[in-house]
């Protein structure tokens, strides 16, 4: 009785939240659907939102988001390396990292981005630009980023590593033939959180990335993200409420592609290892 009971309770959660976010949609979609078209996707924003279409928004989210993952990946993944496998013993310098870690994940969006501001945007020069912003994102996501991918490397049984060194192979080679193809869905788990809170966050690019909506031309042009579109929309543009609707429906569709994408190179790349 009390494990069909927990199995109960478990399957009620896991119903309520997908009910929860199938409302959400189709409150998205009942607001926004009317406004979407071909003309929506590919022109630019005229009277402040109100007509036209989101496409410089678009480029520029997907901008941000490149660079947020280009500086965000290599450190994340090599960082989250040293504290599952070269650190295995927990020592104070471990420690140390996964305490500052824990923290900066708790910072609010906001404090990143006045951080943001002063070091990229004053300190380096770098203006109210797409880099600006794609940088403070990524400092946003590697706390989440590396201690997703710790666990998900921490995951792997340690009989692959035994096995692996039994064959005689190195620990670089370990490391990419077994360890990491072995533990491709808990980094796909990584990325996608990662890559929720870059594409959802407003804030922080308030103070880097800029308010500007024409199309960009380079990384160190100011561009307005998606969710910075929303808020404006919503909050600042009288009648500007369907339209935010309809940005919102995209957002929700470019965050599902990223995360179906993510999972699905990350399945293939484990069965082409296995396959090997």
């Amino acid at each position: 009785m009390a494990e069909r009971l927990v199995a109960a309770l478990c399957g009620a959660v896991a119903v309520a939240v997908s009910a929860l976010f199938a409302w959400v949609l189709a409150d998205l979609l009942h607001q926004g659907l009317p406004e979407l078209s071909l003309g929506f996707l590919l022109e630019a924003p005229r009277d402040a939102g109100r007509a036209g279409g989101i496409a410089p928004v678009i480029v520029a989210t997907l901008l941000i988001l490149l660079v947020c993952l280009a500086a965000s990946l290599p450190i994340g993944l090599g960082t989250a390396v040293l504290l599952a496998e070269v650190s295995r013993g927990r020592n104070r310098f471990a420690r140390a990292v996964r305490a500052s870690l824990d923290v900066l994940a708790g910072v609010p969006s906001i404090v990143f981005g006045l951080f943001g501001n002063a070091m990229f945007s004053l300190w380096l020069g770098l203006g109210f630009s797409i880099l600006s912003g794609g940088l403070t994102l990524a400092c946003m996501v590697l706390p989440v980023l590396i201690r997703s991918c710790e666990q998900g490397l921490r995951a792997v049984p340690h009989d692959y590593r035994q096995a692996a060194a039994a064959l005689g192979l190195s620990w670089g080679s370990t490391l990419r033939l077994v360890i990491l193809p072995s533990a491709a869905q808990g980094l796909a788990v990584g990325l996608v959180l990662g890559l929720g809170r870059a594409l959802a966050e407003t804030a922080a690019l308030l103070f880097t990335s800029g308010y500007v909506d024409r199309m960009p031309s380079s990384l160190l042009d100011s561009g307005r993200a998606l969710s910075v579109h929303i808020y404006d929309l919503a909050m600042n543009v009288p009648g500007g409420e369907a339209r935010a609707c309809a940005t919102a429906v995209v957002l929700v569709a470019l965050l599902l592609l990223c995360n179906g994408l993510t999972m699905l190179l990350a399945t293939r790349w484990q069965g082409s290892t296995a396959g090997r």
